[in-house]
């Protein structure tokens, strides 16, 4: 079983920024992939960036040049620095990892508020 804590999430202006973070514990394998999602309310769960072990990453075009996922493999956390934030990046942000083709898990989540 693995267990998924966010951190980092809060209130910020517009144009500011947030970091934050994701502790994964528990039977994690060694090649993995780690991931942000966000849901805005009454809207469905939408990806925002990946990263595997081995350090390749994937980005929404949304958040692409604003948004940078990095991971430290020692500690099985993963982050999300997310800069020049917009009102429309207000949402719950989740993190997820996925190990294979049958295994994933998502932590509780972590709101992010932006206000213009």
């Amino acid at each position: 079983q693995v267990q998924l804590v966010e951190s980092g999430g809060g209130l910020v202006q517009a144009g500011g920024s947030l970091r934050l973070s994701c502790a994964a514990s528990g039977s994690i394998t060694r090649f993995n992939t780690m991931a942000w999602y966000r849901q805005a309310p009454g809207k469905q769960r939408d990806f925002v960036a990946a990263i595997t072990s081995p350090g390749s990453t994937n980005y929404a075009d949304s958040v692409k040049g604003r948004f940078t996922i990095s991971r430290d493999n020692a500690k099985n956390t993963v982050f999300l620095q997310m800069n020049s934030l917009k009102p429309e990046d207000t949402a719950v942000y989740y993190c997820r990892l996925i190990a294979g083709a049958y295994f994933s898990s998502w932590g509780q989540g972590t709101q992010v508020t932006v206000s213009s």
